[in-house]
């Protein structure tokens, strides 16, 4: 990584604005957080940044508020796990910019946390408005970019305030950088892409980013039915993206060119609905009814992924192989993650569901690397400059603090 981290500057003493990514999975009824991987993902930050003495304000968007004040999506319930995970009050300011807000940080102490309210419950913020950037910035001395996993966005927290502070990396994001990096540009082979979720069209660019780095591409999930009707297979009443066919055709002429070994479902369950009433059946890709969708990957495909997957020394996975939240349809899924905490190579695990379904079966200890970006991933391992790691001061920038 070329960008400069948190470890680069002084900041004892200094009012530091870092920009976390505490969007949490809130319970639909109480509100309480069910995943808190992406609070103790910035843990190293935060903890570096107390001990050496700065005042800490954390900024974070929780949720799609809409440039509202939403009650449910204040960042309450985020301020007291942290502070149990912390051991040390972390407190919560009634609004993220302005006169009081600012008054709140002025009487904080070095080795002080303090969270921001909800980003989000301000439009400026998802606008870049410059005004709303420089209320943000005039909090601070320094200014840190801790949130991969919105780094793809270019709001006013992860762009605006890095014109006015000096922008540096946090560790979590340096982390991400170079070890994604390092699976585009130096992985140990046979390097292995296992591929999930619902669209094509949320991963043209990384495919065509890792096709002549991969030495195997495994097809599943949702997104697999488009490739198998690119291939004149019968899908049945399985989603596919009409439009992204020729995209599909193309992908695998291309895997072809370059010795890719692609593989596809042999075998998939398949379902009247999409519901946790319905029943699974497995058939031969040849003999999906027009009727019935397909659900998850059938055994002999997982039989197929699992022994390409073993024979790999780097494995990167990107979404589940069915409807992962429906458990009969699960079956696919759970299978991959199971072999690949049980392999002794490098496994990274792409962020959104993918980190959701290792972190919930407990397995995530078990990977080498769970990443926290889901949309920011993709754009990264496609190729594309993120906004937010771009607005960093670059290595050779700013002296190095005394």
């Amino acid at each position: 990584m070329d960008k400069l981290t948190v470890r680069d500057i002084e900041v004892r003493d200094k009012k530091v604005l870092v920009r976390v990514d505490f969007n949490v999975p809130l319970h639909e009824k109480t509100g309480a957080i069910t995943d808190d991987s992406r609070i103790r993902a910035t843990l190293p930050t935060i903890k570096y940044l107390i001990d050496q003495g700065a005042r800490v304000i954390l900024g974070s968007h929780l949720g799609r508020p809409g440039g509202k004040v939403v009650d449910q999506l204040r960042m309450t319930v985020v301020a007291q796990r942290l502070s149990q995970i912390l051991g040390k009050q972390v407190g919560v300011t009634k609004n993220c910019i302005g006169s009081e807000t600012a008054k709140s940080i002025e009487n904080l102490k070095s080795g002080d946390v303090l969270l921001l309210e909800n980003l989000r419950f301000h439009s400026a913020e998802e606008r870049d408005s410059p005004v709303f950037a420089r209320a943000l910035a005039r909090l601070a001395d320094i200014y840190v970019n801790d949130a991969f996993g919105t780094s793809h966005r270019g709001h006013a927290s992860i762009v605006g305030v890095s014109e006015h502070l000096p922008a540096v990396a946090g560790l979590l994001l340096e982390q991400e950088l170079n070890i994604l990096g390092g699976i585009l540009e130096n992985p140990a082979h046979p390097f292995i892409a296992l591929l999930g979720g619902a669209k094509v069209s949320d991963k043209v660019g990384m495919l065509e980013n890792i096709m002549d780095k991969v030495d195997y591409l495994l097809i599943g999930g949702g997104m697999a039915a488009t490739f198998l009707k690119a291939k004149s297979c019968e899908v049945g009443l399985s989603l596919i993206e009409e439009d992204r066919l020729d995209t599909a055709a193309g992908l695998m002429e291309k895997a072809a060119r370059n010795g890719v070994h692609l593989l596809l479902p042999v075998d998939v369950v398949v379902a009247d609905e999409i519901t946790t009433a319905s029943e699974g059946k497995t058939v031969p890709v040849a003999n999906i009814p027009p009727a019935k969708r397909i659900v998850d990957i059938g055994p002999q495909t997982t039989k197929n992924f699992c022994e390409e997957l073993r024979r790999c020394r780097t494995v990167f996975w990107n979404g589940p192989m069915g409807v992962y939240e429906i458990p009969q349809f699960a079956e696919g899924t759970r299978a991959m993650a199971e072999l690949l905490a049980s392999l002794n190579v490098a496994t990274i695990i792409g962020g959104g569901s993918s980190a959701e379904i290792v972190t919930n079966m407990g397995l995530d200890y078990k990977m080498s690397f769970v990443s926290t970006g889901g949309g920011a991933l993709l754009k990264f391992l496609g190729g594309e400059t993120l906004p937010g790691v771009e607005a960093l001061l670059s290595k050779g920038s700013l002296p190095v603090a005394p």
